[in-house]
């Protein structure tokens, strides 16, 4: 690199604050022991039906205007607890529903904090004023016991990069789940591998079903197991099994709910204690057509398990496992194009340099290279992405996060080359953002991070969080970004439009 004065781009922070906000709840499933669950559902039963009418109109005055289907949830939950309902009993519906409240909270999915955006542009853009881009952001929403999940806003960037956010529904809704129609024997034996739970227990299982296999033969033959009390059964490969089928769904919101409505909570074990930092991007498929991806991180409390989110429309979400050995840590971002034919990601497999890697299946990710290494002070401790690489006529801009002294986290830029991503062409020697003091308290004081931006009428526009707690807006000039960095002397002079 050519050693010339760093001089800092203008970056500008918009007003905007983008704070959590403790009235948007959805309802979950509250279920203690089974012993437990008898005797409530048995307290239930003893009420006369006008009494338990009665509790479940005080259910209806203070819940009801706080969800759009209340009905529906108190119904599945009672279904949760269904079996356990003395075989010889009748219920009235209102019993059913009044069942299903006791086996019902609910849970404040932004109480803790709302940060670790993500921006891109929303599938429809019709009928905007010239100049202007409607966006969906994304963001890490953390509620009770630090359990994250992603959840949506929308908005309209207007010629002048102002900003008009859509209003924010009152109501939350968590999406209908079904499982993978089939899943792939070999697949699946090549990602047990992977998680060291190939061995006696898991053939024994797999050789049961087929090479395309249900959801539920899966099931059954890990009851057989269970049921063989000949073999000595490894309970551990089991729950692996358990974890692995149920990181592969569907989900479907209602097609008439807003995108501020729609959260996508954890749903199974696997991801219990949380879906961490969703970077989507906006992928060019060879045909023209467009997919919006997610990688994302579901995190139980022990173990970590990438997942990859793909969608059309933000209605429908299909989720699946990344395999290989080159994504068993967090932090990957997809390339928004295959180049020279092959899918590429930028991940962090040390957890402290910056890894690129190549692919022909976006599924399965096997090696990795290191592009870049900590080198300044604010980075000294560890590197990575902000979200997915944006192209420029420059190169890949590529915005990254250096965490330095007292874990100050700050970000950084980086531009790759663009028909060879593997090498950096120029960089920013200093950070582009640090936290200031008004963004420096927080959840995790002294942190700024991003999960994604957009570039719009040559002016780069980066939502991050402040602190793990709330999020902002910064916006830089391309430019102004570019001719600030330290380029290599094999950089040719630009002058084109984004």
């Amino acid at each position: 690199m050519n050693n010339i004065p760093f001089t800092k781009p203008l970056i500008k922070r918009e007003k905007i604050k983008i704070e959590r906000d403790t009235s948007r709840v959805i309802t979950r499933a509250h279920i203690p022991s089974i012993a437990r669950i008898k005797k409530i559902i048995n307290r239930v039963l003893e009420l006369t039906e006008k009494e338990a009418e009665s509790v479940l109109k005080d259910v209806h005055i203070n819940f009801f205007n706080r969800h759009k289907n209340l009905e529906f949830q108190l119904e599945k939950h009672f279904n949760k607890v269904s079996e356990y309902v003395p075989i010889n009993k009748q219920l009235s519906r209102t019993k059913k529903n009044l069942i299903g409240a006791y086996f019902t909270m609910e849970y404040s999915i932004e109480s803790a904090a709302l940060f670790n955006p993500s921006i891109v542009l929303h599938p429809n853009q019709k009928g905007l004023p010239n100049g202007s881009l409607r966006f969906i952001m994304s963001f890490r929403a953390t509620g009770e016991s630090h359990i994250s999940s992603i959840v949506f806003r929308s908005g309209i960037i207007k010629s002048n990069g102002s900003f008009s956010f859509d209003n924010v529904s009152e109501f939350v809704e968590t999406p209908v789940l079904s499982h993978d129609l089939f899943y792939d024997k070999h697949s699946f034996r090549l990602k047990l591998k992977e998680m060291d739970s190939s061995n006696e227990t898991s053939d024994r299982i797999l050789d049961q079903i087929p090479d395309a296999f249900t959801y539920q033969e899966l099931k059954v033959s890990i009851e057989v197991i269970h049921l063989d009390m000949d073999f000595q059964r490894n309970d551990s490969t089991i729950n692996n099994i358990n974890w692995l089928a149920n990181s592969n769904y569907t989900i479907k919101f209602e097609d008439k709910s807003k995108i501020s409505e729609r959260v996508i909570f954890p749903v199974s074990e696997n991801e219990s204690r949380g879906i961490e930092d969703a970077r989507f991007v906006q992928f060019y498929n060879d045909n023209g057509d467009v997919t919006y991806y997610a990688t994302y991180t579901a995190y139980n409390g022990y173990s970590i398990l990438p997942h990859l989110i793909e969608t059309t429309d933000f209605l429908s979400f299909n989720i699946s496992t990344l395999n290989g050995k080159a994504v068993q840590n967090k932090g990957m971002a997809l390339f928004p194009r295959k180049i020279n034919g092959k899918y590429v990601m930028l991940s962090r497999q040390d957890g402290e340099n910056n890894h690129i890697m190549f692919s022909d299946n976006l599924h399965f990710w096997q090696e990795t290279k290191i592009i870049q290494e900590p080198s300044n002070p604010w980075e000294f401790i560890q590197l990575g992405n902000c979200g997915s690489p944006i192209e420029t006529s420059y190169g890949w801009l590529v915005l990254t996060h250096g965490v330095g002294p007292m874990r100050q986290y700050s970000i950084g830029v980086i531009l790759l080359d663009l028909e060879n991503p593997e090498k950096i062409i120029a960089r920013l020697h200093e950070p582009l953002l640090s936290p200031n003091q008004e963004e420096r308290e927080g959840y995790v004081p002294n942190v700024v991070y991003s999960c994604g931006s957009i570039i719009h009428n040559n002016m780069l526009i980066i939502p991050y969080a402040m602190s793990d707690i709330s999020s902002g807006i910064a916006i830089v000039d391309v430019k102004d970004l570019i001719d600030c960095m330290t380029h290599s002397s094999t950089m040719a002079s630009h002058t084109s439009q984004f």
